[in-house]
This record gives structure tokens, C-alpha cells and sequence, in this order.
């Protein structure tokens, strides 16, 4: 009886969220006068678009009061076959068909956890080009940022949050633009946001989500890892040309900042820690970052076989740029046929001084250690001068 009074009260609270939704879409379609004013991308839509968006956000409340009234009724929405509350037609029913191809939002069976700066986005491409992967586009931070939210949001809230975003920009275009893609059965979904491999509470969470979930993390020296990052933060204009990246990595007393992100991401064995107290080493794949851009099929192949698929990502699929120096993507099918990262990759480092490199290579030396002793495997990075 607790429990149904608790998903009772969950769903009111979810429609009264819904209903507010579409009061503001119905308002914003019928009281904006388009014609008076310049329509800005970023936060105004014609009145077609808009009549478009209020028909779609109709159908998207109907799916998700057939989803809620299979979970009230005790039956957990996988397998999609076990009625709703809308038919196809729009109407009433008690029991109606799967969707046709059984097509939905799915909770991720694989997530790519970390780390930030190693190649998680050319990995998430990379497996795209898998006909068996359904891929989100940017990162959820979900288990991070939006967890209070629920799992119900987590495959929805995509929807909700691009029809507010047209609703006089209530929220930017760039969150917007999320979502959790469309999968059947035969298919893996799949999402990437690195900092959850730093957050304490995201392994719990993930856990409690499904205990069976598959998590890849990308891997690469944490000292050029490191300076990645600064360059990065550099680039985004978050340090002046006055800051080297020597002066945040070494305090004044001499001592390594361990306490600065860019140093803190690095400690691999510590955050992994947090990671194995609630998921078995094989229930974890380490892919290693410097090979995935120096011999990516591989690394592709490994992580193929770790999700139990059939190897269909090949040579023929990737080249090497020379000029960028990094790895393209080949799409025969598509036009631009080539697909390159963004001028980031590949980019040149900050300079680091000699001093600064060994300090920071024999500072991870033990922690390096312990890790590949948590992984059983040996990565064989340095402990003196490198890059």
C-alpha cells in the first residue's frame, strides 16, 4: 500500500509538470504575434513549428501515460507488449500493441564512465559506426547533475526539455538538444559523460539502475592527460597568458596541487576504487587512449567483444589524417564521405617545463601502480621525463 501510494504521488507530481508544460506551449502558440517581431533562432519559433511542436508534445504525453500506467500496474516496461492506455488511434484501450518496431527510449545498458581528455567523444563515434549501437549525442549528467530528477526523466526528459527550450528560451538550445536515443530490443544504448568517473555518488546510482550495467572507461598517461586539460581550459579562455601550466600543477612549496582538477582526474586508482565497490572487473572494460588513436580497430575490436556484439566496425570504416594527426571517420554513404573531429583533436599541448613533467611523473608512479593492479593490466607509463 506505501508503494502505490508513492507512485501515486509520483505520477501526479509528473503530470501536474506535464500539464504546466503544455499550458506554456498552448500559450506560447496562440499569444506570440511572430509577425511583430524578428524570430531568433536560439528563441523563437514560427507559428507552424510551433503548431508542430504542440502536436508532438501531445503524442509524447500519451506515451508517457502509457508508461506510467504499466508501471502503476506493477509491470515493468521492457519488453513494450503489455498494454497501455492510448491505442494507436488515440483512443482508450486497455491493452494495445507494442510500438511498431518496438522503438523506444531506453534506460543505457553500457555507459562510457571516463575519463575526461583520454578520447571518450572519438570513442562514442567510433561506435556509432556499429549498426547495433544507438548512441546519445551530448553528455546526459544525469547521475551527476540531474539524478533527483528520476529514471523515468533520464529517458524522457530530452522531450520536455526541447519543447522549453522554444518557450521564449527558457533553457539554451545546447541542453536542449540532448536526448536518449530511439533503440528496439536488438540494440545496445549506449551514453558518455566523463565526470562520472570522478563523482562519488554516480557508481551507487548506476548500480541501483541496473546492476548489470556494462562501463567503459578510456584511459591515458595522467600526466599528458593532465596537460590536455589545461590546454583545453586555456583554449576556453579559462587562464590568462600570465598562467603556465606549471604554476597550478606545483605549488609554491614545491609539492604537486593534487588538489587541482586537472592533477585530481589523474589519481585513476582512487576514483576506481569507489567503482569496484559496486561493479565486478568484468563488468568494466579499460580502453587505452594513446592506441585507440594510434591503432583504433583494435581497441574497437576489444570493446566489441566486451559488449557482446559482432565485430562490424573495420579498417575500412577509419583513416589516419595526416594533417591533423589524429583518426577520420569514413561515412561511404553520407555526404561530407570523410567525418573529422573538431580542430581540438589533435591539437598542439601547452608547454610544460622539464621540472614539472618528472615532478608530475614520479608523484603518479604509485598511484599508477595500484591501478593497474585494480585492472590487471599494465599500461607502462613513465616515471620520468615523457612528451
Amino acid at each position: 500500500m506505501r508503494l502505490r501510494l508513492r507512485i501515486t504521488w509520483n505520477l501526479l507530481s509528473r503530470y501536474m509538470l506535464l500539464g504546466a508544460v503544455l499550458i506554456c506551449l498552448y500559450l506560447s502558440l496562440f499569444m506570440h504575434n511572430d509577425s511583430q517581431q524578428t524570430i531568433h533562432e536560439n528563441s523563437k519559433l514560427s507559428n507552424t513549428t510551433r503548431y508542430e511542436l504542440f502536436g508532438q508534445f501531445n503524442r509524447k504525453f500519451k506515451e508517457v501515460i502509457n508508461s506510467d500506467f504499466r508501471l502503476f500496474t506493477g509491470v515493468f516496461d521492457t519488453d513494450g507488449g503489455h498494454g497501455s492506455l492510448y491505442s494507436d488511434s488515440g483512443n482508450v484501450t486497455k491493452n494495445s500493441t507494442k510500438l511498431e518496431g518496438d522503438y523506444k527510449r531506453r534506460l543505457p545498458q553500457a555507459i562510457i564512465i571516463g575519463v575526461k581528455k583520454c578520447g571518450t567523444r572519438a570513442l562514442l563515434e567510433y561506435l556509432r559506426l556499429h549498426p547495433s549501437i544507438k548512441a546519445t549525442g551530448p553528455e546526459p549528467h544525469f547521475f551527476d547533475r540531474y539524478y533527483h530528477l528520476g529514471l523515468e526523466w533520464y529517458s524522457l526528459f530530452h522531450i520536455l526539455l526541447l519543447f522549453l527550450c522554444h518557450i521564449d528560451g527558457i533553457i539554451p538550445l545546447s541542453a536542449c538538444r540532448q536526448k536518449m536515443p530511439k533503440s528496439s530490443e536488438g540494440h545496445i544504448t549506449i551514453e558518455k559523460t566523463p565526470r562520472y568517473f570522478v563523482t562519488a555518488e554516480v557508481p551507487r546510482r548506476i548500480c541501483s539502475m541496473s546492476k548489470s550495467t556494462k562501463l567503459i572507461l578510456v584511459v591515458r598517461d595522467p600526466v599528458t592527460r593532465a596537460i590536455s586539460d589545461f590546454t583545453q581550459a586555456v583554449s576556453k579562455g579559462e587562464y590568462n597568458d600570465t598562467v603556465t601550466f606549471g604554476s597550478k600543477a606545483v605549488r609554491k612549496n614545491g609539492a604537486v596541487n593534487a588538489k587541482w582538477s586537472a592533477i585530481n582526474i589523474g589519481l585513476y586508482a582512487y576514483h576506481m576504487r569507489r567503482w569496484l565497490d559496486y561493479f565486478p572487473t568484468e563488468n568494466v572494460h579499460i580502453v587505452d587512449g594513446e592506441h585507440l588513436i594510434r591503432n583504433p580497430i583494435h581497441e574497437l575490436n576489444l570493446v566489441q567483444d566486451f559488449l557482446g556484439l559482432e565485430r562490424k566496425i573495420t579498417s575500412d570504416s577509419i583513416y589516419w589524417n595526416s594533417t591533423k594527426g589524429f583518426p577520420c571517420i569514413v561515412k561511404p554513404h553520407k555526404t561530407p564521405r570523410y567525418r573529422c573531429f573538431k580542430s581540438t583533436k589533435g591539437r598542439q599541448h601547452s608547454y610544460a617545463d622539464d621540472y614539472t613533467l618528472n615532478l608530475l611523473h614520479n608523484f603518479y608512479e604509485p598511484h599508477n601502480k595500484m591501478f593497474y593492479a585494480m585492472v590487471k593490466r599494465n599500461f607502462r607509463w613513465r616515471a620520468s621525463k615523457s612528451n
